[in-house]
């Protein structure tokens, strides 16, 4: 498992969370939001789905990845 750390600007409350934790899900991985920080750390399986596959998801959801 690969475990990476992505600023994400655009959160502001807990609606933001839970589509951003959805938007990782979704695309095949595990990732655990902190808004005070704007990050979310994602853990994935580098066969099975790719950073930049992840960082779409979360991009089509209206946030930005910094």
């Amino acid at each position: 498992m690969t475990n990476v750390t992505l600023k994400v600007e655009g959160m502001s409350c807990g609606h933001c969370v839970s589509a951003v934790e959805k938007a990782v899900t979704g695309a095949g991985a595990n990732g655990s939001v902190d808004l005070a920080a704007g990050k979310v750390t994602v853990s994935y399986d580098e066969k099975k789905v790719s950073l930049d596959t992840i960082k779409q998801a979360i991009e089509e959801q209206g946030y930005d990845i910094a």
